[in-house]
């Protein structure tokens, strides 16, 4: 469907906090924000106190591990990217018990049935859509049974996110996936079970602080910024 195979951020390896900066003024909320509410939205399905062992597909510098360890405390974190570059930020961020694989892009780095958990965040719009079915695949080979798969992308339903997007050097190939889509390759993926839920309704500014836990009570709206599908092998 596209030319590309898998969008490679080693030109961004070294300077994501300074990229994400100059698109997410219009959010109200800065890149560790965004990263630390997807796990716990993650960690709102999952027991917080057990040995998880955990992988972030798609991990860049490895931001999310580090709120993976936050809420996951005993948990067993891995990380992994196409970008070697990515790999070598994330590594020397030490966060305590995580270990970071390169990915080549066709077989991920782990044994059949050796996680609990994948999640990923914002990655498929920037891998070609002909290849998301063999990386499914590959996601539910390493996923234990009733292994769970954490998938989050930008919802193109909504406006100031295709907004965002077009402004955003990390999405200049972007082609964002409809939930609708998004269900339908988890389906054909032959996950038994899934949730989807819309995220990011408001903006993070001062002024609707008030409202935003009330978000929680539609995120069955289509509407939201963002949405995640939790899937159960």
């Amino acid at each position: 469907m596209e030319s590309r195979k898998h969008d490679n951020f080693d030109q961004f390896a070294r300077d994501y906090d300074e990229v994400h900066a100059e698109t997410l003024d219009i959010s109200g909320a800065n890149r560790d924000y965004f990263s630390e509410y997807k796990i716990e939205e993650m960690s709102r399905h999952e027991d917080r106190s057990s040995s998880l062992s955990m992988l972030d597909f798609g991990c860049g510098d490895g931001n999310s591990v580090k709120y993976m360890r936050e809420y996951f405390p005993n948990a067993e974190l891995f990380g992994t990217d196409v970008s070697e570059l990515s790999i070598k930020e994330a590594t020397e961020k030490k966060v305590s018990g995580s270990i970071f694989k390169p990915y080549d892009g066709t077989t991920l780095p782990f044994d059949n049935e050796s996680l609990d958990v994948v999640f990923t965040s914002m990655v498929f719009h920037h891998i070609s859509f002909d290849r998301h079915d063999d990386l499914l695949a590959e996601i539910t080979r390493i996923l234990k049974p009733n292994g769970r798969f954490y998938i989050f992308e930008h919802n193109p339903l909504n406006p100031v996110t295709r907004k965002i997007v077009r402004e955003c050097a990390f999405d200049d190939d972007a082609i964002l996936l409809p939930h609708t889509y998004t269900n339908k390759m988890l389906i054909k993926g032959a996950f038994s079970s899934q949730r989807t839920l819309f995220t990011l309704f408001l903006p993070r500014h001062k002024l609707f602080r008030w409202a935003l836990k009330s978000e929680r009570l539609i995120q069955w709206l289509p509407l939201g910024a963002q949405y995640y599908v939790r899937a159960v092998k």
